[in-house]
């Protein structure tokens, strides 16, 4: 690839990653569930979202088919919006990735050093919740979740 490609190849990046909620599968009609974040310790960075109903992929769900993502810019309030989500069961996972390099940074190879949350504020013990102590219905009606972002270091 020429390098003078690169520098348009990394704006569209930059672009696409700044929008607000993508869904991985359109779907059509849907409805919409809004998740107010709460707790954020700053502004700093990105809170990266992902609403997934593949419970063997959560809370890790990239390119999952049938999931939905948000990334934001970190805020004092913030609501994230997924759009179009067809009924179902989903759980969410949040990063508050504060140094913007897309994934969760750990101390000693496992303590989470970035700020984190799950929907129905599920338990954390020793490691990330199962599926089904975050996971929620979606039906036929919009919904809103609130989730607290939690900080260990």
């Amino acid at each position: 690839m020429q390098n003078r490609q690169r520098p348009l190849l990394t704006l569209i990046a930059l672009t696409l990653a700044a929008l607000p909620v993508t869904p991985a599968i359109p779907a059509e009609g849907g409805v919409t569930v809004d998740v107010t974040v709460t707790g954020l310790r700053n502004t700093k960075g990105r809170v990266i979202a992902c609403m997934t109903s593949d419970e063997r992929r959560f809370p890790r769900c990239r390119d999952v088919e049938g999931s939905y993502k948000a990334n934001a810019a970190a805020a004092d309030e913030m609501v994230l919006h997924f759009t179009g989500v067809i009924p179902g069961t989903y759980a969410i996972a949040l990063l508050h990735d504060e140094n913007e390099n897309g994934r969760a940074d750990r101390a000693l190879s496992m303590i989470p050093r970035e700020g984190f949350g799950f929907s129905r504020d599920a338990p954390v013990r020793m490691g990330p919740p199962d599926f089904e102590d975050a996971a929620f219905p979606v039906g036929s009606e919009s919904l809103n979740q609130t989730i607290r972002m939690r900080y260990i270091l």
